[in-house]
């Protein structure tokens, strides 16, 4: 889809008056410097902005530096993140900043191709971490990005394909202030979502999230959980649980170096123990 001029400009002026009357503070934008913009975005993913803020004041209080995170046993990163769920996440940030720490001398890379090296960095993530912490003029999709343009341009569309989005968003990207014009497209897509309903569904790259309640994910966090309150005889946490898939759940949990056991008692993964 070929965009005319008149239709680029009356877009931009709606997302940057939007922006003016409706700008959201968050600490990573107040102050986006690049280790509190990476914990945002790991945090940012799959969660809501409003959970995620008490969640980041308190761990880059108890993390102030990204050496101190790397430094730092998982099974304490995991209990400051608990709460905010994918605890997968909170890992792949642990492992992240031991990277940069010990390859990238605890700066984050303004480069792309490093970025997407990293553990749970993958090309969207690269290009938001790269607009938000280095202003660089990156193209890149996230959820808001897409309520977006599916509202603006592709409104009669389904099954939309990123690859065509692309094209809309380069046609449309302010190159001159990429790190604010991506935070004014975010908070239009939020007001959006808010006053309009979500049509996220309308995406080819969308899957509905499986429920939360009885599934194997709450299963894993309530592991974790326990976990985190003390050691267990490996037969006195499955009596805990009651649940028939613990013992699946918990071989993932050991498989992914979240959990270890030693002589039948199971405990978190600290530093010293990682293979």
């Amino acid at each position: 889809m070929q965009l005319t001029d008149t239709q680029i400009t009356i877009f931009q002026e709606t997302i940057w008056y939007h922006y003016k009357i409706a700008a959201r503070s968050m600490p990573w934008r107040d102050n986006p410097e690049p280790y509190w913009v990476l914990v945002s975005e790991l945090m940012l993913q799959q969660t809501q902005v409003n959970r995620v803020l008490p969640k980041f004041q308190a761990f880059t209080q108890h993390f102030p530096t990204i050496e101190v995170l790397a430094a730092a046993p998982l099974s304490e990163v995991l209990r400051a993140w608990s709460g905010l769920g994918y605890n997968r996440r909170a890992k792949y940030l642990h492992q992240t900043a031991q990277v940069i720490v010990d390859q990238y001398n605890g700066r984050l890379p303004s480069n792309g191709e490093q970025l997407i090296t990293l553990p749970g960095i993958g090309k969207n993530t690269a290009g938001a971490l790269l607009a938000y912490a280095y202003n660089q003029p990156v193209i890149f999709i996230e959820t808001n990005i897409r309520t977006v343009y599916f509202h603006h341009f592709l409104n009669d569309k389904t099954n939309i394909d990123d690859r065509d989005l692309l094209k809309l968003i380069e046609q449309t990207f302010d190159h001159e202030h990429p790190r604010e014009w991506y935070w004014a497209v975010m908070d239009y897509g939020t007001f959006l979502k808010q006053t309009l309903g979500n049509n996220i569904d309308r995406s080819r790259h969308y899957t509905k999230q499986s429920k939360f309640e009885g599934s194997q994910r709450q299963l894993r966090g309530k592991i974790l959980r326990l976990l985190l309150e003390r050691p267990y005889n490996s037969h006195e946490l499955m009596r805990v649980l009651a649940d028939t898939r613990s013992k699946l759940v918990l071989n993932e949990l050991q498989k992914e170096c979240f959990v270890v056991e030693t002589r039948g008692v199971l405990k978190l993964t600290d530093q010293s123990e990682l293979p």
